[in-house]
């Protein structure tokens, strides 16, 4: 049998890339940085305009280098020529991915413009946008992007113009570090009705939740969200949508809710509260996760001997709970409660994972365990296992039986 012919070889070889179907060379592009993936066009005649259909694009302001700070102007320009020659040219299909990362360089007027051209020419399902300027305003071309589906803001003002009807097939929203007030939040979400994913994460002077006469509350927020399936609260606003307070239960139950993050401190007794209605509203919850917040500088608050036993809840139904997770565990009596009364509730219960406090120190977590060992927990299923784990993971324990 005579060898193949090398340079036909070599040919066949070399174009390989010529002959990926479509799908697979835009999957490589969209994995690329976006300068990269503008590189492509040399690679072959297939790939020469490829880049111009892609479903998702990320700009960031570290992909135009320079060699000093004098020549910040130079870069911003560039960077501001660079997004408008791919926008300009990309004619893509309508479901459309946009991540704008602007960390470094002062971009308001130029984003307000490219959120403004987006608007008029392409429909953005999920939009990403973070700044390191929280004084800068997203523009009101920014609520015209009817198309989207998921939207993440990071450090910006959030302001909904008067005439804002909504996005009507929003289901998901992050906010982090956003300065929105109160009253507008809440207008925002009800004008959102497919929501089901809504993520709050803020810092100590981003709301006003408890100024004036504009409250709102957790059963507020529950309210503008009738179909949310997966919510996670951060520290401040934990602690501003509990302050007016939470009823025994809800009057209309979360009948979608999965998924439960909560960032709760244990010796306040209105986040306590607001956390079981939550759970006692909510009876289809698969996963609960509690970040525990750092007690040390507010006041241990005298609580009943029974608060938080199995028995005091005979409405609390945990039917679909598979797992729970407590990070930040300081070991407080409260705490060790809570886990049992959460085990107690729930029998399709497949694992508790308990990540330790920092100050627990090794002869704590030993006491703890020998306590766990020999205090009977009360729990409805037989096969749920308790993981004890630290932070860095140096140390984990499991427990079958406890």
């Amino acid at each position: 049998m005579k060898n193949q012919n090398p340079r036909r070889s070599q040919s066949l070889n070399s174009d390989i890339i010529s002959t990926l179907p479509l799908n697979i060379i835009e999957d490589i592009l969209t994995r690329m940085p976006i300068r990269d993936a503008l590189r492509t066009s040399v690679l072959s005649k297939r790939w020469r305009y490829t880049w111009r259909g892609m479903p998702k694009l990320t700009f960031k302001d570290d992909m135009i280098a320079m060699s000093s700070d004098i020549y910040y102007m130079l870069r911003k320009c560039k960077l501001v020529h660079a997004i408008f020659h791919v926008l300009l040219l990309h004619n893509g299909p309508e479901t459309l991915v946009f991540k704008c990362s602007v960390f470094h360089l002062h971009m308001e007027s130029d984003i307000a413009l490219i959120i403004s051209y987006l608007a008029r020419r392409t429909k953005v399902k999920k939009l990403f946008f973070s700044s390191d300027d929280r004084s800068y305003k997203l523009p009101v071309s920014f609520f015209s992007l009817q198309g989207l589906e998921f939207v993440y803001l990071y450090n910006c003002t959030f302001e909904p113009p008067l005439t804002f009807n909504g996005f009507s097939s929003l289901t998901s929203i992050r906010i982090w570090n956003v300065d929105v007030s109160a009253q507008m939040l809440q207008q925002f979400l009800s004008k959102c009705p497919q929501l089901v994913n809504l993520r709050l994460v803020g810092c100590q002077k981003v709301l006003d939740f408890v100024a004036g006469e504009n409250k709102f509350t957790f059963g507020d927020l529950l309210q503008c969200v009738p179909l949310i399936q997966t919510l996670d609260i951060s520290k401040y606003y934990m602690k501003y949508l509990c302050a007016g307070g939470m009823p025994h239960k809800l009057p209309t139950s979360l009948v979608h809710l999965k998924n439960l993050f909560l960032n709760v401190c244990l010796v306040e007794q209105n986040e306590i509260s607001s956390a079981l209605c939550i759970i006692r509203s909510s009876p289809v919850l698969e996963r609960i996760n509690f970040l525990m917040s750092d007690n040390e500088k507010l006041p241990v608050q005298q609580t009943p001997t029974n608060f938080l036993d199995p028995e005091d809840y005979p409405d609390l139904k945990l039917d679909y709970l598979v797992k729970l997770e407590i990070e930040n565990f300081s070991k407080l009596p409260l705490e060790m409660k809570f886990v049992k009364l959460i085990m107690a509730k729930s029998p399709l219960l497949k694992k508790v994972k308990i990540e330790l406090n920092d100050n627990i120190s090794v002869d704590e977590e030993m006491k703890m365990l020998k306590d766990m060992l020999r205090l009977p927990f009360l729990r409805a299923s037989p096969c749920a296992e308790l993981v004890i784990d630290r932070p860095l993971g140096f140390k984990k324990w499991r427990l079958r039986r406890v």
